[in-house]
């Protein structure tokens, strides 16, 4: 049973923001199980409670479809790519999802797909400030100057990146969490820095992590997780629930 705040819920099912739903449960129009909720507090189990707004039961959005997806090297982040093998191969879903973001043919990791406009919108607009973090094996032994470098920032592509938080795994690995994703971002600091990167692999993005889902898998996000997504920036401890095959 995975239980989840009440006005996350209301948002999660695209009934109003969170922030509306507190109002909403303040003033007492929401019920669960026929009983009224006015508590801030109060948790739910989605898949068991049933949920009411002025009498009207409450309900997922129709048609609004959100995946989390673990990509294989190979695969190209596209919805069409003729001769190549796309990220869309590996769901089997009877909804049209498009990737959000991407990550290049080499990479592993975690990607979103979804058919929510705006969500696609808000995660793949550099304003949102999402966090992505990365798990990053390089060729060579990299210094810790190297790594204090890249979290500064780095000229590339006629700019700077932004700071970065870096972290020292191993010798030769470490992660990074940006809040930005220019071209082969990554590949081009670590080249910046005098060595190359030999395996790089998403595993944190906008509050959702990978976890123990396995290459070339997917599962639909949670309602919590959609929650997380659609209301406010993302913030909080992330949530990694079981992995489901594809």
């Amino acid at each position: 049973m995975s239980l989840i705040r009440l006005q996350k819920y209301l948002s999660a099912a695209g009934v109003c923001s969170r922030r509306r739903g507190e109002t909403l449960i303040r003033e007492g129009r929401v019920t669960v199980n026929g009983a009224v909720v006015d508590g801030l507090g109060a948790k739910i189990d989605p898949q068991c409670d049933r949920v009411a707004v002025d009498g009207a039961p409450v309900v997922p959005a129709a048609g609004a479809v959100y995946i989390a997806l673990h990509k294989p090297p190979g695969y190209v982040t596209s919805c069409r790519h003729p001769g190549k093998r796309i990220v869309l191969d590996l769901v089997d879903l009877p909804e049209r999802v498009f990737p959000v973001g991407r990550l290049d043919k080499d990479s592993t990791g975690l990607l979103l797909l979804t058919n929510d406009g705006r969500l696609h919108h808000r995660l793949s607009h550099p304003s949102f400030d999402h966090e992505k973090e990365y798990d990053v094996t390089v060729e060579r032994p990299i210094s810790d100057g190297a790594l204090q470098r890249m979290a500064r920032g780095l000229p590339i592509l006629n700019t700077r990146t932004r700071p970065a938080e870096v972290k020292r795994v191993a010798e030769n690995r470490f992660r990074i969490v940006l809040k930005e994703g220019r071209n082969r971002q990554i590949r081009r600091m670590v080249g910046r820095v005098g060595n190359e990167v030999v395996r790089l692999k998403r595993i944190r993005f906008a509050g959702i992590v990978l976890g123990n889902l396995p290459e070339g898998a997917w599962r639909h996000l949670t309602p919590e997780e959609v929650g997380r997504l659609t209301v406010g920036p993302s913030a909080g401890r992330p949530v990694s629930p079981s992995a489901r095959k594809g």
